[in-house]
């Protein structure tokens, strides 16, 4: 069963989801959960099903003292790059909580100072610390949501399956029908690329 990282702290534990897509945006969430919150399901989103990770979004949303969850999007992406895109909707997430944390808990091994709070990186840190699963949870489901509601604009490329991760079926429609909006210029849609022409919504 995973853990807080403090038991007396106000921790705000964050997460992003995206970051290795082709389309769409990089999406973060920050939850703070109550001192003795317990759940035998909570876990790495990446190693829950689907249909688990819904479960658990109103869950933690209906239990969390505060939460927030930012999208950053491509055009944003392509200007700063991915990195910093993520570490910027960490912060658009923890500017949304409406209560300020003693300390934040990030996963992964890097992360920029927010408002000076202390904050500490752990790798693999969603799936050891209930807050930052929390957060991967909300960051992943309103991701999917997001790329499911634009895939009715471009079903050709199957997001509503795929969430614009570089899957084959999606590259292959990239080489047959070229980019949209929604896909990240600065990255190699095309192993080898070529030039591509750019959809209109």
């Amino acid at each position: 069963m995973l853990e807080p990282y403090f038991n007396t702290l106000n921790e705000a534990g964050t997460d992003e989801a995206g970051r290795g897509c082709l389309a769409g945006p990089v999406t973060a969430a920050a939850v703070i959960l109550p001192e003795h919150f317990k759940n035998d399901i909570l876990n790495d989103s990446k190693v829950l099903s689907e249909h688990k990770r819904n479960h658990l979004r109103p869950v933690i949303e209906e239990n969390a003292l505060a939460f927030g969850v930012a999208h950053v999007f491509p055009d944003e992406i392509d200007k700063i790059n991915i990195l910093n895109a993520s570490f910027l909707a960490m912060h658009k997430a923890l500017d949304l909580i409406e209560k300020q944390p003693d300390f934040i808990i990030v996963d992964g091994n890097r992360f920029t100072t927010y408002q000076n709070i202390p904050h500490a990186c752990i790798v693999k840190g969603d799936g050891k610390y209930l807050s930052i699963a929390a957060a991967s949870i909300l960051a992943k489901t309103y991701r999917d949501a997001y790329m499911e509601k634009i895939h009715l604009e471009f079903p050709m490329y199957n997001w509503k399956k795929n969430k614009g991760y570089p899957t084959k079926e999606h590259r292959e429609a990239i080489r047959e029908f070229g980019l949209t909006p929604y896909h990240r210029k600065s990255f190699r849609q095309l192993p080898q690329q070529l030039k591509l022409d750019i959809l209109k919504p």
